[in-house]
């Protein structure tokens, strides 16, 4: 018998990231390659306590079907922290709970993607959302960056000359994979570009709580005069991602179509984790939590960048994130970071090639690093075997450097 598949599967590939995740597994790797919060910084006591008091107190509720919307409480919660922390002005009205911000990004592509539409994206960005978005059938375009944010000459040419933009996608504090985060002058530059061409923005936001230094910025949610924006975040990088609970936030008339399309995918997101969130936020300081984070991930940031100043070649480039979890590096041309990847996996050492976040190719000398998972000695020994081996990869010109 011969099955036939729809055609969007022909898109569809398996992640480069979970095929080397499944290496990670071994005890002995040293993985920069997943973008994996630190366990030891799951407050697992507390969510037992909690656990215990969603279930004695409300287990009927917790255990049983829900509004499409998501737990009112945790809406109001988010809503809350949303306009405290990045000048937005939304209530839990706006705010639809998703089964981690994944579920958004596919549902963004099922709203707003007919196949041979456009997304104009960074160059490069998260590969996941290449992933979920590619299933609809979209051509990316992509929009260089210059260190503060889109390129918008590069951009406004783009809406220009393509004649069917659908969606812009952006990542604008500590973007997956770069660690870039947006100047507040490029956010208020981009959102005038945006309002005058009226196109719908995703702006992914799961990093941004998580800033080392200097002041937070205002989200472009905050600066959207004509309701063009869907904010979408989660819990998973702030707290504990294997609740899978994450939040998008809209203007009505475009909420109530996302809200069409989670009846149709899973009906609810799940009671029990939304309430266990919202005892926890309400039972404990989250913002300490949050805190403990940002001092844990900026020391291990700044081993990373020191081992990486001390041991890499001046032929190799990497950015300084101020926040998030990642930072990117660029090999010379003539490398290929998959090829350098093999090599890597022998000396028990993991990152995620950078061609991945790239949809329409290229970028094969680029490459990830997570610096949020691995301990302080681990990163040290880590960057040392991947100095080691890209040292050895060197052409005799970059190598006498």
């Amino acid at each position: 018998m011969t099955i036939k598949f729809a055609k969007r599967m022909n898109e569809l590939k398996a992640s480069e990231i979970r095929e080397i995740l499944k290496l990670t597994q071994q005890k002995d790797m040293i993985s920069f390659a997943g973008g994996l919060p630190a366990p030891e910084a799951f407050p697992i006591e507390a969510m037992k306590v909690v656990a215990e008091k969603v279930l004695t107190e409300h287990g009927e509720a917790a255990l049983q079907y829900s509004t499409t919307e998501g737990y009112e409480p945790l809406r109001q919660k988010i809503a809350a922290r949303m306009n405290r922390l990045f000048q937005t002005t939304v209530d839990e009205s706006n705010v639809l709970i998703t089964c981690g911000s994944q579920q958004a990004l596919d549902f963004s592509g099922k709203l707003f993607l007919d196949e041979g539409d456009v997304v104009l994206c960074e160059s490069p960005t998260y590969l996941a959302a290449i992933s979920a978005l590619k299933a609809y059938g979209p051509r990316f375009r992509e929009i260089a960056g210059d260190g503060q944010g889109m390129i918008l000459k590069e951009l406004e040419k783009a809406l220009e000359e393509e004649k069917n933009v659908r969606m812009i996608y952006v990542i604008p504090d500590f973007q997956n994979p770069t660690g870039i985060s947006w100047s507040l002058e490029r956010r208020q530059d981009f959102m005038e570009l945006v309002n005058r061409y009226e196109i719908p923005v995703i702006e992914d936001n799961p990093y941004g709580e998580l800033r080392f230094e200097e002041e937070r910025l205002p989200a472009l949610k905050s600066m959207d005069r004509k309701n063009l924006v869907v904010y979408t975040s989660t819990f998973s990088k702030t707290f504990c991602p294997g609740l899978r609970i994450g939040w998008l936030a809209a203007t009505p008339d475009i909420f109530s179509k996302y809200v069409l399309i989670k009846q149709g995918a899973d009906l609810c997101t799940s009671m029990r984790s939304q309430m266990e969130i919202a005892e926890y936020m309400e039972s404990y300081d989250f913002n300490a939590n949050v805190k403990g984070l940002i001092d844990l991930y900026r020391r291990r940031r700044d081993v990373m960048v020191d081992m990486l100043e001390q041991t890499m070649p001046a032929a190799v480039s990497f950015t300084r994130p101020g926040g998030g979890l990642f930072l990117w590096v660029e090999l010379p041309d003539y490398m290929d970071a998959l090829e350098l990847l093999s090599i890597c996996l022998q000396q028990k050492v993991a990152f995620i090639p950078g061609a991945s976040f790239f949809p329409n190719g290229g970028g094969k000398n680029t490459l990830r690093l997570n610096y949020s998972n691995m301990t302080e000695e681990k990163i040290r020994e880590g960057i040392k075997r991947l100095a080691a081996v890209i040292r050895s990869q060197l052409k005799a010109a970059d190598a006498s450097i």
